[in-house]
């Protein structure tokens, strides 16, 4: 009989035989770096950078973990969840986005996601929350981001929204505009 401080250990990927694993995200230079780490930790990495390119993806291959925006240029990462987990209920997906909330988060948890990470994510992160028993209890990230940085974070990716408009942004976010100037030249909190 195994003990439990086995069973609670991270499993290595070396002892699963499928080591397919599909990362959908928009974000190219993001996506580019994440594939060729988790290339170097044993995954067979496939990419692709939205919706429809990750349904086909899924359908071609049918990974055995996957990673998946959840806000990618032309619909939801929740559709590509789906779809992972109609064609292999054993796959394990982490969902990635720039927002993490609460409703979101059970929203990927009931399509089927093992687990939801906040960008910026790492790929010791990543490969903690692939390789992690399904059943246990996640444990926090190890750096998790300050509020500073996250409050910094929604901020920015607002004004990016508003395609950089300090006014527009400063009106969605009911703050000064000056206020909002004076952050925005700042830099990013640790």
């Amino acid at each position: 009989m195994r003990s439990t401080m086995e069973t609670d250990k991270l499993k290595n990927i070396n002892e699963f035989e499928d080591k397919s694993l599909l990362i959908v995200d928009d974000d190219n230079p993001f996506r580019e770096r994440l594939a060729r780490a988790m290339e170097k930790k044993g995954f067979k990495v496939s990419q692709a950078e939205g919706v429809k390119k990750g349904l086909d993806a899924v359908r071609n291959n049918k990974p055995a973990f996957a990673v998946v925006d959840l806000r990618l240029g032309d619909g939801n990462g929740l559709e590509v969840v789906k779809e992972i987990q109609n064609s292999n209920s054993n796959s394990r997906v982490v969902m990635l986005t720039g927002y993490g909330n609460i409703p979101t988060a059970v929203a990927a948890i009931k399509q089927g996601a093992i687990d939801y990470l906040a960008k910026p994510a790492d790929a010791d992160d990543v490969e903690k929350a692939l390789l992690a028993n399904p059943n246990k209890k996640a444990e926090p990230p190890e750096n998790p981001m300050s509020a500073d940085r996250v409050k910094w974070e929604h901020i920015h990716r607002v004004f990016e929204l508003c395609n950089r408009n300090v006014s527009e942004t400063a009106r969605r976010l009911k703050m000064h505009r000056r206020t909002l100037q004076r952050i925005l030249s700042k830099r990013s909190p640790r």
